[in-house]
Order: structure tokens, then sequence, then C-alpha cells
């Protein structure tokens, strides 16, 4: 019986476990550094740049929607445009829904 004792003792595993446990979550560590420097800075830059040019938006420029229209913007409010997307014919959207300023055109007043 003296045998069941030993093997059922920790004896000198019990000083390697706790730095084991630390070396375990190293990996996790590293995935989630190159997951934050892969994806998730680089979205983080991208969304406060639309940011920048959505609250940039002026008389004039060339811009495009997420729905894929092309138009020059003939009026701008707090928080919808008013875009030309052919002569005499204009189209109210949401700033949100630019998707992209394309550049500026000088506007003809008719």
């Amino acid at each position: 019986m003296d045998f069941l004792a030993y093997a059922m003792g920790t004896g000198g595993a019990g000083n390697g476990s706790q730095g084991s446990g630390l070396t375990a979550f190293v990996p996790l560590i590293l995935m989630f550094a190159i997951f934050y420097f892969l994806l998730i800075r680089p979205q983080q830059k991208k969304a406060k740049q639309h940011k920048q040019v959505l609250s940039s938006l002026k008389r004039g420029d060339r811009i495009v929607t997420s729905g894929g229209l092309h138009g020059v913007i003939t009026g701008v409010a707090d928080d919808s445009v008013t875009m030309e997307i052919a002569p005499k014919i204009r189209a109210k959207i949401s700033r949100s829904a630019v998707a992209g300023v394309l550049g500026s055109e000088a506007v003809k007043e008719s």
C-alpha cells in the first residue's frame, strides 16, 4: 500500500505548474496582438478618415454613394446632402450614404 501513497503525491510537479499556466496564455496574447495590428487598428483608422470626409462635404464636390450613384453636391444640411445626378434631377440622401468624394467641380447656377 505504500506505493499508492507515492503515486498519488504531487512530488516536484507543483513548482512547474505555475510557469506552464503563464506560457499557455502567451500564444493567445500574440494572436490578439496580431489581430489588433492587422485587422482592428486599420479598420479604426479607415472609419476615422471616412468620418472626416463626411464632415468636410461641401457644395460642388463630386461624390459616389454606397449604392453606386454618382453626382455633384448642390446642397448640404446637418444630416443630409442634396446631390444632382443628372441635369435638373436632384436627390436628397443621408450623409452616411456617401461612400467617397471623387473631386470638385464648379456647379453652374441655373
